[in-house]
């Protein structure tokens, strides 16, 4: 019986290495900030059952709490406020576009 649960252990283990593994290069390739985000809250998280698994219940909890934790939400207020800045960029540089475009035509006009 407890070979049986040695095997289980060895195997959740294993599986558990494999899932860091896996979303530490799904975070490194992925093109979308938000993805790469959410896969590093996921990877902080996966992060902090390892060290459970290794008896390190007080590194466990800092990992969860400010790896996870305090370090996504910065990360996904930064990436808001990333994403709001663009779109305030992409606005002032339609309204330059469109100044240009009018103080050319008025030119043009003027010199009718």
């Amino acid at each position: 019986m407890e070979s049986s649960l040695n095997y289980a252990a060895i195997a959740f283990d294993g599986v558990l290495a494999l899932v860091l593994l896996v979303l530490a290069w799904q975070l490194l390739r992925s093109p979308s900030l938000f993805k790469a985000v959410v896969l590093f809250i996921s990877f902080g998280l996966m992060l902090s059952l390892a060290w459970v698994r290794l008896k390190a219940i007080d590194i466990a909890l800092a990992e969860a709490a400010i790896g996870a934790g305090l370090t996504g939400a910065l990360f996904l207020t930064a990436l808001d406020r990333l994403q709001r800045n663009r779109a305030i960029n992409r606005g002032r540089q339609d309204a330059h576009k469109n100044a240009q475009k009018e103080n050319s035509r008025n030119i043009s006009e003027a010199s009718d």
